[in-house]
């Protein structure tokens, strides 16, 4: 196992504090366990304050200790077994992860590492002259299929050329938002070009179960019992109902409720089941002359949000205001099963429509997207 050990001091900052937004959160992460079990929150804390600045520093270890009353050894054991804790400064705007394991180097992993070398530094964990960028060489990142693939942050970018990695590092230092996931023609870690089996979905066939004549024969002879036939005798001497004459209150009332049916407008769902049913055309009427830019959101990159626009799905609120079944037929419609849900689509939107970038940092302690 690789030694793994703090930052030198000199490059170790004076202090460390959660900002407030991290702060409240770190004390609702501390109160999910049980009373004197709060240590187990160790590791979510170190997390969080590695997102606040980018690394683990030693006072931010110290500060973790003290707030869970754990002793600095144990918290420091912890930052430095688990690799997913930087402990010394990295790319302020990447931090580039190369899968090294054996189907990433049999795919060409050896090529993106030469590419880093590069483009970033001779070294692993050594930033670019202007401290943008920064990679490493790490095990699995479990997109063994995609193969070979890089993560930077949360996200991973597969099915990589060394000509593509190349762009994609030139895209982070410009601050331009980079596709996420496969990088080629594919759906998730589908086959190339498509499925070629199991295109046809095969007709369901009903078989009807015929009931039991004793049954119903049964159940005809207690109807007739119950109900004896009427003679024609009976039926003259029988009393007839009452025919009721529309009054003028009766008669506005219902134009009045059929005027209303034709005037109300729809509101902004699906257009139609046929449009939902055969997967072609816009399922919401987009607002006119509204547009936000839906790639704000995380987990929608350019490519979902032409999909997205082409649903008629323009705007933050229209997203915060999905419902389940909308969920999850978006969800049917874009391929991209559980997205939604998994990074919360609606709570990210419905911050972003409130109050946009400044919202959203105080909601989720980052810049969106």
């Amino acid at each position: 196992m690789s030694v793994r050990r703090l930052a030198e001091d000199n490059v170790q900052p004076e202090g460390f504090a959660f900002n407030a937004d991290n702060k409240k959160w770190a004390k609702a992460t501390i109160a999910k366990y049980p009373k004197g079990r709060q240590q187990s929150a160790v590791i979510p804390l170190l997390m969080r304050a590695q997102e606040q600045d980018g690394w683990v520093t030693k006072r931010c270890i110290e500060h973790v200790a003290d707030m869970l009353e754990m002793p600095y050894i144990r918290v420091l054991e912890v930052a430095t077994f688990y690799t997913q804790f930087q402990l010394k400064p990295v790319g302020t705007k990447a931090h580039i992860q190369v899968c090294g394991t054996t189907p990433c180097m049999l795919r060409g992993s050896e090529e993106l590492i030469k590419v880093c070398k590069n483009k970033i530094n001779d070294k692993p964990f050594e930033t670019n002259a202007s401290g943008t960028l920064s990679w490493e060489e790490v095990e699995c990142l479990g997109a063994c299929v995609n193969a070979p693939m890089v993560m930077v942050l949360k996200d991973t970018y597969e099915d990589l050329t060394a000509e593509r990695l190349e762009e994609i590092i030139d895209e982070f230092e410009a601050g331009k938002d980079v596709k996420v996931g496969t990088q080629i023609d594919r759906q998730f870690s589908a086959p190339e070009g498509g499925a070629v089996t199991l295109t046809e979905v095969p007709e369901r066939k009903v078989t009807k179960v015929a009931k039991a004549p004793a049954k119903k024969a049964a159940t005809t002879t207690s109807k007739a019992a119950a109900k004896p036939k009427a003679t024609p005798q009976a039926k003259a001497e029988a009393p007839k109902a009452p025919v009721k004459k529309p009054t003028a209150k009766n008669t506005s009332a219902k134009k009045s409720a059929a005027s209303a049916a034709k005037t109300t407008p729809a509101k902004a769902v699906l257009k139609t089941a046929k449009a939902s049913a055969d997967k072609s055309g816009p399922m919401f009427e987009a607002p006119v002359g509204e547009k936000d830019d839906l790639k704000l959101i995380s987990g929608v990159g350019p490519v979902l949000e032409k999909k997205l626009n082409d649903l008629g799905i323009t705007t933050f609120a229209q997203v915060a205001k999905f419902t389940k079944k909308q969920i999850a037929e978006v969800d049917d419609r874009l391929s991209f099963k559980g997205r939604i849900e998994r990074d919360d689509w609606k709570a990210q939107a419905r911050a972003l429509a409130k109050g946009g970038a400044e919202e959203y940092r105080k909601v989720f302690g980052k810049d969106p997207r």
